[in-house]
């Protein structure tokens, strides 16, 4: 019997915001497999995308991936590196943001 892992999508969502919302679009996308009785992601895409805020990097505003062969975090037009602990505490710190630069822009509005 082979020990070869099935890697398959385990989510794809995508949420389109309404302008009261923020406006643009949440992504998450999660491969891996499973072993055990554990799900083990091995490949992740996370964003914020909106074009009205971020005309770059194809609108993406903020997201999380692990392209490339490393774990980093998009801001507007920079990436930059993070430290990985888990596919769940990087969409916390994913939404957490979220939410926070969603609050921001609220508050500027007149």
């Amino acid at each position: 019997m082979s020990n070869e892992k099935v890697i398959r999508l385990l989510e794809r969502e995508r949420f389109e915001l309404s302008g009261k919302s923020g406006g643009g679009t949440l992504q998450y996308e999660a491969w891996g497999y499973q072993e055990k009785e554990r799900t083990v992601v091995t490949r992740y895409n996370i964003a914020y995308i909106n074009h009205k805020i971020s005309p770059v990097d194809n609108g993406r505003v903020l997201g999380y991936d692990n392209a490339h062969g490393y774990h980093h975090r998009h801001w507007m037009d920079s990436i930059e590196p993070f430290e990985f602990e888990s596919y769940a505490s990087v969409v916390d710190r994913f939404q957490a943001e979220w939410k926070s630069l969603m609050k921001r822009r609220k508050e500027e509005r007149p």
